[in-house]
């Protein structure tokens, strides 16, 4: 018992030594940014660098290999660009041929062109550079007024790439959208490709979260970007004024 209280005593002690010691507090604190840019290239470690050459030109030997030539820089804006044209339409192709059923729309973000392509030789390389990710491709079904509600979101938060439709906004608000010619039916089903990504209402798509029915393709996006370029050759380049934008 003795040993207790006398362990209960050096615990007290220790608590009020505690609590006298005076409170510590941050009066100022300096901070100093560091870029890192090019300018840290001359910094390397060069056990490392070459400890990877043989992997990286092996790496070089596949991203460096041509599948197809661009007639034209594919520059990449809004409301509409030669490279979210170009994507657009072969997501829509890509999906027709593995979609059991008909493929009225494509839908992909500005936001996910991640490079333009200059005029001249694309490689696979160039492909990985402009979708770095692993999206993958679905076809969602929607209720044509939720296709309008898709679109009225394009004229309050920016252009979006579209195959198989024409959008028109003026003045921020929606004015047009036909899908293969015609006005679109609220009440009828329209099918969607476009990404898993996308599906989830992401860029302010929040339409598309009320699919009625979702497909999944589990094929890469930047695969079917791929096989687009090597069956086109020479890219397959339009601006023809499916999504217009007037004050």
């Amino acid at each position: 018992m003795k040993k207790i209280h006398l362990l209960a005593l050096a615990a007290v002690a220790l608590f009020a030594a505690a609590c006298s010691q005076p409170v510590k507090e941050v009066r100022s604190a300096t901070t100093q940014a560091i870029k890192v840019d090019t300018t840290l290239d001359a910094i390397q470690d060069e056990a490392y660098i070459e400890y990877l050459a043989p992997t990286r030109a092996e790496l070089d030997k596949i991203m460096d290999v041509q599948l197809g030539y661009a007639p034209q820089d594919m520059w990449v804006g809004s409301p509409e660009c030669p490279m979210l044209n170009w994507a657009t339409d072969a997501l829509w192709e890509a999906a027709k041929k593995v979609y059991p059923g008909t493929v009225d729309i494509a839908i992909v973000n500005m936001g996910g062109m991640r490079c333009s392509w200059v005029k001249g030789p694309i490689t696979r390389g160039d492909v990985f550079d402009l979708m770095p990710f692993e999206n993958e491709l679905v076809v969602l079904t929607l209720k044509g007024c939720d296709v309008i509600d898709l679109c009225e979101s394009f004229a309050r938060y920016g252009a979006q790439g579209v195959a198989g439709m024409r959008v028109t906004i003026i003045d921020g608000k929606l004015a047009d959208v036909t899908v293969a010619g015609k006005a679109v039916n609220p009440k009828a089903d329209y099918t969607i490709a476009t990404s898993d990504y996308l599906s989830g209402g992401t860029d302010h798509m929040t339409a598309l979260t009320r699919a009625v029915d979702c497909w999944k393709s589990e094929q890469k996006i930047r695969d079917l970007y791929e096989q687009a370029v090597l069956e086109q050759d020479t890219l397959r380049v339009a601006l023809d004024g499916r999504m217009t934008i007037k004050p």
